[in-house]
Protein backbone atom coordinates (compact mmCIF):
# COMPACT_ATOMS: atom_id res chain seq x y z
CA UNK A 1 0.00 0.00 0.00
CA UNK A 2 1.60 3.52 -1.29
CA UNK A 3 0.82 6.06 1.08
CA UNK A 4 1.14 10.24 0.37
CA UNK A 5 1.98 11.51 3.53
CA UNK A 6 1.52 15.13 3.22
CA UNK A 7 -0.10 15.65 6.69
CA UNK A 8 0.78 12.89 9.34
CA UNK A 9 -1.22 12.71 12.53
CA UNK A 10 0.38 10.97 15.30
CA UNK A 11 -1.86 10.74 18.44
CA UNK A 12 -1.00 11.33 21.96
CA UNK A 13 -3.65 11.62 24.63
CA UNK A 14 -1.84 13.64 26.63
CA UNK A 15 -1.45 16.71 24.28
CA UNK A 16 -4.95 16.87 24.04
CA UNK A 17 -6.30 18.82 25.92
CA UNK A 18 -9.36 16.44 27.31
CA UNK A 19 -10.31 15.53 24.45
CA UNK A 20 -10.61 11.96 23.56
CA UNK A 21 -8.15 10.04 20.65
CA UNK A 22 -10.67 9.13 19.34
CA UNK A 23 -12.60 12.89 18.68
CA UNK A 24 -8.80 13.89 17.64
CA UNK A 25 -9.04 11.35 15.24
CA UNK A 26 -12.39 12.22 13.74
CA UNK A 27 -11.43 16.09 13.55
CA UNK A 28 -8.16 15.25 11.84
CA UNK A 29 -10.10 12.63 8.79
CA UNK A 30 -12.38 15.10 8.59
CA UNK A 31 -9.79 18.10 8.11
CA UNK A 32 -8.21 15.76 5.45
CA UNK A 33 -5.15 14.32 7.10
CA UNK A 34 -3.30 11.71 4.94
CA UNK A 35 -2.00 9.31 7.69
CA UNK A 36 -2.81 8.70 10.93
CA UNK A 37 -0.32 7.40 13.23
CA UNK A 38 -1.94 5.19 16.79
CA UNK A 39 0.98 5.78 19.38
CA UNK A 40 -0.62 6.39 23.69
CA UNK A 41 2.84 4.77 24.52
CA UNK A 42 1.28 4.90 28.03
CA UNK A 43 -1.56 3.19 27.50
CA UNK A 44 -1.50 -0.20 28.18
CA UNK A 45 -1.70 -2.98 25.24
CA UNK A 46 -4.98 -4.26 25.89
CA UNK A 47 -6.00 -0.19 25.49
CA UNK A 48 -4.15 0.57 22.74
CA UNK A 49 -5.58 -2.55 20.89
CA UNK A 50 -9.12 -1.08 22.35
CA UNK A 51 -8.57 2.11 20.67
CA UNK A 52 -6.67 0.80 17.73
CA UNK A 53 -9.89 -1.08 16.46
CA UNK A 54 -11.71 2.41 17.12
CA UNK A 55 -9.10 4.39 15.25
CA UNK A 56 -9.09 2.09 12.18
CA UNK A 57 -13.32 2.11 11.86
CA UNK A 58 -12.94 6.11 11.48
CA UNK A 59 -9.64 5.53 9.17
CA UNK A 60 -10.96 3.33 6.66
CA UNK A 61 -14.33 4.91 6.44
CA UNK A 62 -12.33 7.80 5.45
CA UNK A 63 -10.14 6.05 3.34
CA UNK A 64 -6.67 7.04 5.36
CA UNK A 65 -4.05 4.94 5.85
CA UNK A 66 -3.75 3.45 8.93
CA UNK A 67 -0.78 2.70 11.16
CA UNK A 68 0.77 1.56 15.07
CA UNK A 69 3.20 3.18 16.53
CA UNK A 70 5.66 0.34 17.59
CA UNK A 71 3.67 -2.79 18.34
CA UNK A 72 3.42 -5.47 15.36
CA UNK A 73 1.29 -7.50 17.25
CA UNK A 74 -1.40 -4.83 18.02
CA UNK A 75 -1.41 -3.49 14.60
CA UNK A 76 -2.04 -7.29 13.17
CA UNK A 77 -4.70 -7.71 15.51
CA UNK A 78 -6.29 -4.15 14.80
CA UNK A 79 -6.35 -4.66 11.30
CA UNK A 80 -4.09 -1.98 10.47
CA UNK A 81 -2.41 -0.71 7.07
CA UNK A 82 1.28 -1.42 9.07
CA UNK A 83 3.30 -0.19 11.59
CA UNK A 84 5.93 2.50 12.14
CA UNK A 85 9.15 1.31 13.88
CA UNK A 86 11.57 2.65 16.07
CA UNK A 87 15.31 2.11 17.30
CA UNK A 88 14.08 -0.06 20.23
CA UNK A 89 11.22 -1.69 18.24
CA UNK A 90 11.36 -5.16 15.98
CA UNK A 91 13.57 -4.70 12.43
CA UNK A 92 11.71 -3.56 9.59
CA UNK A 93 12.59 -7.18 7.88
CA UNK A 94 11.07 -8.94 10.90
CA UNK A 95 7.76 -6.45 10.66
CA UNK A 96 7.18 -7.48 7.21
CA UNK A 97 7.79 -10.82 7.57
CA UNK A 98 4.87 -10.55 9.92
CA UNK A 99 2.28 -8.69 8.21
CA UNK A 100 3.28 -9.22 4.77
CA UNK A 101 4.42 -7.42 1.74
CA UNK A 102 1.11 -5.01 0.95
CA UNK A 103 1.75 -4.15 4.78
CA UNK A 104 3.20 -0.68 5.46
CA UNK A 105 6.51 -0.09 7.55
CA UNK A 106 7.92 3.16 8.58
CA UNK A 107 10.88 3.98 10.14
CA UNK A 108 12.09 6.89 12.15
CA UNK A 109 15.75 8.04 11.47
CA UNK A 110 17.51 10.90 12.55
CA UNK A 111 20.60 10.65 9.61
CA UNK A 112 21.75 9.82 6.34
CA UNK A 113 23.29 6.66 7.26
CA UNK A 114 20.25 5.22 9.74
CA UNK A 115 17.64 6.39 7.07
CA UNK A 116 19.66 4.37 3.98
CA UNK A 117 20.06 1.31 6.27
CA UNK A 118 15.85 1.70 6.82
CA UNK A 119 15.32 1.86 3.01
CA UNK A 120 17.84 -1.33 2.13
CA UNK A 121 15.68 -3.38 4.92
CA UNK A 122 12.59 -2.43 3.24
CA UNK A 123 10.95 0.39 4.53
CA UNK A 124 7.92 2.01 2.62
CA UNK A 125 8.45 5.85 4.38
CA UNK A 126 10.46 7.52 6.99
CA UNK A 127 10.27 10.06 9.92
CA UNK A 128 12.94 12.38 9.95
CA UNK A 129 13.76 14.26 13.25
CA UNK A 130 13.38 15.52 15.39
CA UNK A 131 13.38 18.41 13.22
CA UNK A 132 12.76 21.14 15.89
CA UNK A 133 12.48 20.90 19.59
CA UNK A 134 9.59 19.34 20.54
CA UNK A 135 8.00 18.97 24.09
CA UNK A 136 6.15 15.53 22.90
CA UNK A 137 8.63 13.39 23.07
CA UNK A 138 11.84 12.78 24.64
CA UNK A 139 14.49 13.49 22.28
CA UNK A 140 18.52 14.07 22.54
CA UNK A 141 19.12 16.87 20.34
CA UNK A 142 17.34 18.32 16.92
CA UNK A 143 18.71 17.60 13.27
CA UNK A 144 17.39 20.66 11.71
CA UNK A 145 16.27 21.13 8.08
CA UNK A 146 19.44 20.23 6.55
CA UNK A 147 19.86 16.85 7.53
CA UNK A 148 16.26 16.43 5.99
CA UNK A 149 18.14 18.22 2.91
CA UNK A 150 20.46 15.50 3.15
CA UNK A 151 18.07 12.50 3.77
CA UNK A 152 15.70 13.43 0.85
CA UNK A 153 19.04 13.43 -1.27
CA UNK A 154 19.63 9.91 -0.14
CA UNK A 155 16.74 7.91 -0.61
CA UNK A 156 13.91 7.45 -2.70
CA UNK A 157 10.93 6.29 -0.36
CA UNK A 158 8.56 9.02 1.08
CA UNK A 159 9.83 11.19 4.33
CA UNK A 160 8.36 13.34 6.92
CA UNK A 161 10.05 15.45 8.57
CA UNK A 162 8.81 15.13 12.45
CA UNK A 163 9.04 17.21 16.16
CA UNK A 164 8.07 20.67 16.50
CA UNK A 165 6.40 21.24 13.48
CA UNK A 166 3.91 23.62 12.59
CA UNK A 167 2.13 25.00 10.19
CA UNK A 168 4.66 28.25 10.28
CA UNK A 169 7.80 26.39 10.01
CA UNK A 170 6.54 23.29 7.60
CA UNK A 171 7.52 25.03 4.60
CA UNK A 172 10.93 24.85 5.73
CA UNK A 173 10.84 21.53 6.04
CA UNK A 174 9.47 20.27 2.67
CA UNK A 175 11.50 22.80 0.96
CA UNK A 176 13.96 21.13 2.01
CA UNK A 177 13.22 17.65 0.37
CA UNK A 178 9.92 16.03 3.41
CA UNK A 179 6.97 15.22 0.96
CA UNK A 180 5.03 15.73 4.27
CA UNK A 181 5.37 16.49 7.96
CA UNK A 182 4.18 14.65 10.93
CA UNK A 183 2.62 16.10 14.10
CA UNK A 184 1.73 15.50 17.36
CA UNK A 185 0.77 19.38 19.05
CA UNK A 186 0.08 21.17 15.98
CA UNK A 187 -3.43 19.36 15.92
CA UNK A 188 -4.45 17.42 19.46
CA UNK A 189 -3.67 20.72 21.33
CA UNK A 190 -5.02 22.84 18.47
CA UNK A 191 -8.09 25.28 19.99
CA UNK A 192 -9.69 23.29 16.08
CA UNK A 193 -8.13 20.50 15.17
CA UNK A 194 -10.01 20.09 11.84
CA UNK A 195 -8.71 23.48 11.13
CA UNK A 196 -5.71 22.77 12.04
CA UNK A 197 -5.69 20.40 9.75
CA UNK A 198 -6.70 22.07 7.03
CA UNK A 199 -4.01 25.02 7.70
CA UNK A 200 -1.52 22.17 7.72
CA UNK A 201 -1.92 21.27 4.64
CA UNK A 202 -2.47 24.31 3.21
CA UNK A 203 1.23 25.16 4.37
CA UNK A 204 2.32 21.93 2.68
CA UNK A 205 0.58 22.47 -0.12
CA UNK A 206 2.16 25.91 -0.69
CA UNK A 207 5.56 24.64 -1.02
CA UNK A 208 4.90 21.36 -3.20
Amino acid sequence: MNIEPNTYLVTQANQSRNRSTLDVVEAAVEGGVDVVQLREKHATARERYALAREVRAVTAAGDVPFVVNDRVDIAAAADADGVHLGDDDLPVSVARDYLGEDAIVGRSVSSVGGARRAVDAGADYLGVGAVFETSSKDVDGTIGVETVRHVAAAVDVPLVGIGGITPQNAADVVDAGADGVAVVSAITAADDPTRATRDLAAAVAEVK
